[in-house]
């Protein structure tokens, strides 16, 4: 049977770009174990993801909208397939590890707080050692999963993960693709989310911004993930002119929606709930369960308080805080 991985090993050789990724030259795991016969280590990876708690749970987590009431708004785990399948197409035509490029994007989210960004920015006011999302994602599958053992994923889908959002680059350029396609799927679907919601129309669209990248959502994807394949070479960019507009409509999304008092008068009230939170559970540890009882013990309350929070889905947290909170109501009887 471990003939399977070997001849996807050469089957990458012949197929693959030269600066793909190959897995059958992966910088290995954080600790050492068996090779599966049939899969590949990235392979495996996606599969590790896709079955853990962390990734069922972000169906349950809010991604513009704080628990939008419709079946048509995006969650997390929705975001998720979208940059995963925008990835792909691109990983595809550029000749690169779509393995690799799936577990990264599978994987890339699974630290998100509830309630979105706006949990991000309160765990990260409290934190003593800050708050961020990607960072938090690695967390996951490197010490929370799996009881505190982790998902011990390879090198390169760690990689991929902590940088897909900000600062230095992946090393591989299959993270760099899901760097851009999640940029490339939020932008879109929340353009989707706010038209939904009434918080704005397509044509409120720039008409320079509508002229470059298209006049509908598939139009936009589809001018953009071309424009990748077109320049992407040695790494994965967009022609200057296409960066530009896209960057203004980023901007323009800014103004409208992101920073719009419509879709985020309810951020305050998720901050403030989780902040209580935190500050209930940094101080009674023993509240928590098990897993995060024993961070508290051996790295500290505050980190467990962040861990455990961090992991919650809008609803768990909504409830929990009722529940510690919100007083009960009682009846009298004689």
């Amino acid at each position: 049977m471990s003939c399977i991985r070997e001849e996807t090993y050469k089957r990458e050789k012949l197929i693959l770009a030269p600066n793909a990724a190959f897995a059958g030259e992966s910088k290995g795991r954080l600790k050492p174990e068996e090779e599966c016969p049939i899969r590949t280590g990235f392979q495996r990876d996606g599969d590790r993801i896709i079955h853990c708690n962390s990734f069922r749970r972000l169906k349950h987590k809010t991604q513009v909208f704080l628990s939008p009431e419709g079946d048509h708004y995006r969650t997390r785990l929705t975001h998720t397939l979208e940059v995963t399948q925008i990835a792909l197409t691109l990983a595809r035509a550029l000749r690169l590890n779509e393995d690799l490029t799936r577990a990264i994007a599978l994987g890339h989210d699974l630290g998100h707080t509830p309630f979105g960004h706006a949990g991000e920015r309160a765990l990260a006011s409290v934190c003593p050692s800050g708050f961020k999302h990607f960072t938090q994602s690695l967390r996951v599958v490197d010490k929370i999963e799996k009881g505190g053992e982790g998902l011990n994923l390879t090198y390169e889908v760690r990689n991929g993960i902590e940088r897909h959002t900000s600062g230095e680059p992946a090393e591989t350029l299959e993270g760099r693709i899901v760097r851009l396609a999640d940029r490339i799927a939020y932008i879109n679907h929340d353009i989707d989310d706010a038209v939904a919601g009434g918080i704005m129309q397509e044509d409120d669209i720039p008409v320079e911004i509508r002229d470059v990248l298209g006049y509908r959502k598939s139009e936009r994807i589809n001018t953009l993930v071309l424009n990748c394949i077109e320049n992407s070479r040695d790494d994965i960019t967009l022609s200057p002119d296409v960066q530009l507009v896209f960057d203004m409509l980023h901007g323009f999304m800014f103004d409208m929606v992101y920073t719009n008092p419509k879709c985020k008068s309810e951020e305050s009230k998720a901050a403030e709930m989780l902040t209580m939170l935190y500050e209930k559970y940094v101080k009674y540890p023993e509240l928590m369960p098990d897993l995060y009882i024993k961070i508290a013990r051996t790295e500290a309350p505050e980190i467990a308080a962040c861990d455990f929070i961090a992991g919650m889905t809008d609803q768990y947290a909504v409830k929990v805080f009722n529940d510690m909170f919100v007083p009960k109501s009682w009846t009298y009887t004689d």
